[in-house]
């Protein structure tokens, strides 16, 4: 039997995300953001929520593409308030397409994404203590705070928080699972 976090529970779906995704160190700027925006679209809601209706969010953002998505207007809103595969919420769709614009303004003015991203950590994944996981930290907080500078929405300390652990800016694995690295 493979020790894994709690978290994943028994959910097959779970299981795999956190034996393949959660807490790999993603440096790629595009895939940051698209994660940026799924654990927004996650607030107030389980991530199990979220990974079942990834495809379907990939497919309607279009690929998670940031120039796409700047270019939605209000007829691509309706038709994604019109989606039931999707979290249909007026306000996390309309803060992806700011964020989308705040993500190209970033890059336009020669701010990579993800060096933006990983600055904050001197470009290695903190390591948590194995034993606690915080909902938010200091560190979640001034980047919230930098992200909400640059026009980003949906970005709260507790919603930056779980983005740094999935896209393994911190490693946050619990002592005794087998992806915990020592």
């Amino acid at each position: 039997m493979t020790n894994r976090c709690p978290w994943a529970g028994s959910d097959p779906q779970m299981q795999t995300y956190h034996d393949t995704e959660w807490g790999v160190p993603e440096r790629d700027s595009r895939a940051l953001w698209e994660k940026l925006q799924l654990d927004g679209f996650q607030a107030g809601l389980s991530w199990s929520t979220i990974l079942k209706k990834r495809d379907a969010f990939r497919e309607v953002f279009r690929g998670f593409d940031p120039e796409t998505v700047a270019r939605f207007d209000s007829s691509d809103v309706e038709r994604l308030l019109g989606d039931a595969r999707i979290i249909r919420s007026r306000a996390k769709i309309e803060a992806t397409i700011g964020n989308a614009r705040a993500y190209l303004t970033m890059r336009d003015a020669g701010e990579d994404f993800a060096e933006f991203c990983w600055a904050f950590v001197d470009g290695e994944p903190l390591k948590g203590d194995g034993v606690h996981v915080p909902a938010k930290t200091p560190l979640s907080e001034d980047v919230s705070k930098q992200l909400r500078k640059r026009g980003f929405k949906f970005v709260g300390p507790v919603i930056v928080y779980a983005w740094m652990q999935a896209c393994g800016l911190v490693d946050d694995h619990l002592n005794g699972c087998f992806r915990r690295r020592t």
